[in-house]
């Protein structure tokens, strides 16, 4: 699954969904699993969605000798999706407390305080989400990113703890946004790394999402549709025009 959210396509994604929903209640089942659950549950997301744009994209084109890959749909249809999937979702259960907190943690890291809702993106709101590649916490920090905004892991990880965490988060997306000078390049290098958002502006010659979007890693294309839908549900903005504070 890690290797296909790194892929191109994002239509490659729905085959994964059915045996993800079958492992889900395994891993739930087990304490030392338990993290990994957490981080796939937050994804099924991601599986169901590629499906359905699977079904709504027209066939290939076939060739002889080869198929052409369905492409993958424009930014907007995909927070279009995400728009509809959201309508009527409610709060994660441990948002209601954490949220007010979070966001006076992010206004003081000079961040608009609605970004906390990456962490409904990343964990659900749930701080044991582990990923296979090493990510934790609400804001699924990776090692290299706690260390560099001065987290530690030892003896306790400071990234399962929420205002730790919260605090490296907004550092870390300040630092993004003064690099890229846009949230949604700037979501996507948090999701994708800042490395991989460049490599694709050089490539292109560009210094806007819309014209490297479909060529992020499927599970960016996805990731930042879904931040700004989740954003439109639960505070009424958008993340393009979110305001520096």
């Amino acid at each position: 699954m890690q290797q296909r959210f790194q892929g191109e396509y994002i239509v490659d994604l729905a085959a994964l969904r059915g045996p993800a929903e079958v492992i889900l209640p395994l891993l739930e089942s087990h304490p030392e699993t338990q993290p990994y659950a957490a981080w796939l549950k937050a994804r099924l997301d991601y599986l169901q969605a590629a499906e359905e744009i699977r079904l709504l994209a027209p066939p290939p084109k076939i060739e002889p000798g080869q198929v052409t890959p369905i492409p993958n749909p424009t930014p907007q249809k995909v927070c279009e999706l995400w728009v509809k999937k959201t309508a009527e979702r409610p709060w994660p259960p441990a948002a209601k407390d954490a949220v007010p907190q979070l966001k006076l943690i992010f206004a003081g890291e000079k961040v608009p305080r609605e970004l906390v809702w990456l962490a409904e993106v990343e964990s659900s709101f749930d701080a044991r989400a582990r990923s296979p590649a090493g990510a934790a916490g609400l804001f699924q920090l990776m090692p290299v990113t706690a260390k560099r905004f001065g987290l530690s892991r030892w003896p306790r990880d400071e990234r399962l703890q929420p205002e730790p965490s919260a605090r490296a988060a907004a550092q870390y997306l300040k630092f993004l946004h003064d690099k890229f000078g846009d949230w949604r390049l700037a979501v996507a290098a948090y999701n994708a790394g800042e490395g991989a958002v460049q490599k694709r502006l050089n490539r292109y010659k560009t210094k806007s999402y819309d014209d490297i979007a479909v060529h992020l890693p499927a599970e960016t294309q996805l990731y930042v549709p879904k931040v700004e839908a989740i954003l439109l549900r639960r505070e009424g903005v958008e993340l393009a025009k979110l305001a520096s504070l």
